[in-house]
């Protein structure tokens, strides 16, 4: 029996539109140049519809092709400081990557988030997966492979709580040595932390590190799986874990209006500049069973969630019943039609349905 289900209270949250491109890759969607003002206006709009969190990602190198998909963005942890001034209720989750940004200056920095949004702070930590756009910058090492750089993002991660809570520290580790080392002031409260996993190892950085994982499959029942591996990975650590999962939503008046919409992205397909993004990810495309290389077949990086708010309100709920989740992170094609349709006839409706 897990510590955690799925009943009760749902988060949701909106991911920005950091990078130009957003989350379809396509020659067709609406303008996304991934600026401060077009993540402000999202932000607030997000925040005044009631949505529970607000998170922007890090991305250093973009995947080329046409669009230049994703070549464009702001740095995430100085964007939020922005955007949680300009916003009021919503958790602001800024992300990092333990290998490009020392703890000790992480530590303050999340701090100076949290005086900025009012102990509304968070962080996202990614142990990093994006060779191409750290070896730019000399951060990447081939040292550290995919269950090392969980090892060093334990370090980074103990650092960085500890941090926030200790007068000084004292570390002598295989990657980082502190001596002595200050971090004042400490944050109101703890930062609400996440990360993503998929893999064991992965989860098991989440269960440790995190008060929420991000979780993802190619179909409903891989996304079930791993669900239940993180929750069972929990109780034999004794914690509990939030697991959440994110959607991209097409919404418009009519099913048949949005999925003519879908249709258009879909057939506007940045060929080269999913390439790019496999390249980047270290994927085959001829991985066939692999969630994202089936999603990017239809220009789409995340699930899609397509039609009218009634329609996208029940996806929504057969999505977080049939796997599990305690929330989900959702981005759009459109953010301003988007949330503004989301918050008048999809959010009241999944409220009322979950309690």
């Amino acid at each position: 029996m897990t510590n955690q289900t799925c009943t009760g209270k749902k988060e949701f949250g909106v991911f920005l539109p950091i990078a130009n491109g957003g989350w379809i890759v396509s020659k067709n969607t609406p303008l996304l140049d991934g600026s401060y003002q077009q993540n402000k206006q999202a932000a607030v709009l997000a925040d005044e519809i009631g949505m529970d969190f607000i998170m922007s990602m890090a991305k250093w190198r973009g995947y080329g092709g046409e669009t230049n998909h994703w070549g464009c963005s702001m740095e995430s942890v100085s964007m939020m400081c922005g955007i949680a001034e300009a916003t009021k209720n919503a958790k602001i989750i800024a992300t990092v990557h333990t290998l490009l940004m020392n703890p000790g200056a992480v530590a303050k920095m999340i701090t100076t988030l949290d005086q900025i949004s009012q102990g509304r702070a968070g962080l996202n930590i990614v142990s990093g997966s994006f060779r191409d756009e750290l070896n730019q910058m000399g951060a990447w090492r081939d040292d550290v492979d995919h269950d090392e750089r969980y090892n060093y993002a334990q370090e980074w991660s103990s650092l960085v709580h500890r941090l926030w809570t200790e007068d000084t520290v004292d570390f002598a580790g295989k990657y980082f040595n502190f001596t002595d080392c200050v971090s004042e002031p400490k944050p109101s409260q703890k930062p609400f932390t996440v990360c993503a996993g998929q893999s064991e190892r992965g989860l098991r950085f989440s269960v440790r590190n995190a008060d929420a994982c991000f979780v993802g499959g190619k179909d409903d029942e891989e996304t079930l799986g791993i669900t239940r591996l993180a929750r069972k990975i929990a109780d034999e650590y004794n914690e509990s874990i939030k697991c959440y999962t994110m959607a991209t939503v097409v919404i418009d008046d009519t099913d048949e209006k949005a999925e003519a919409t879908a249709q258009y992205y879909r057939d506007g397909k940045d060929l080269g500049a999913v390439e790019g993004m496999m390249r980047s990810y270290g994927i085959d495309p001829a991985l066939k069973d692999n969630a994202m290389v089936i999603r990017s077949q239809g220009a789409f990086m995340a699930r899609d969630i397509i039609g009218s708010p009634e329609t996208v309100t029940q996806k929504l709920i057969e999505l977080i019943d049939n796997t599990e989740m305690d929330g989900v992170m959702i981005n759009f094609d459109d953010y301003q039609q988007g949330l503004t349709l989301f918050g008048e006839h999809v959010l009241p409706n999944l409220r009322a349905h979950y309690g």
